[in-house]
């Protein structure tokens, strides 16, 4: 498992609602059983407004997911699936949600 990758998620309370999970733990403490990670939701079923720092937009399989930063959470490392793409492309503008909401800036 590797920090932002993006996997499905396996949970059936919450799959439906949140089908991907966007790990953000370091790889340096991957031997715990639980992964830090931000649900994604079609953007067609988000019905809030989304706050650009805060709620970024990904494409997995040409289809539009708002990260949901103020959700993040820890998980067990089985409710992770099928890795669905890596977005270390993207790592700064993740981090960049992160601090937003703990900072506000």
């Amino acid at each position: 498992m590797s920090q932002f990758s993006l996997y499905s998620n396996q949970n059936p309370s919450s799959k439906r609602v949140y089908p991907y999970l966007l790990d953000i733990q370091s790889s340096l403490v991957q031997t715990l059983d639980t992964r830090l990670v931000i649900p994604l939701v079609p953007k067609d079923q988000y019905g809030s407004e989304l706050i650009a720092n805060l709620n970024p937009v990904l494409r997995v399989d040409n289809r539009e997911y708002v990260v949901l930063t103020q959700q993040m959470a820890a998980v067990p490392r089985t409710v992770l699936g099928a890795c669905a793409g890596e977005y270390t492309a993207y790592r700064q503008g993740i981090l960049s949600t992160i601090d937003f909401l703990i900072t506000g800036i």
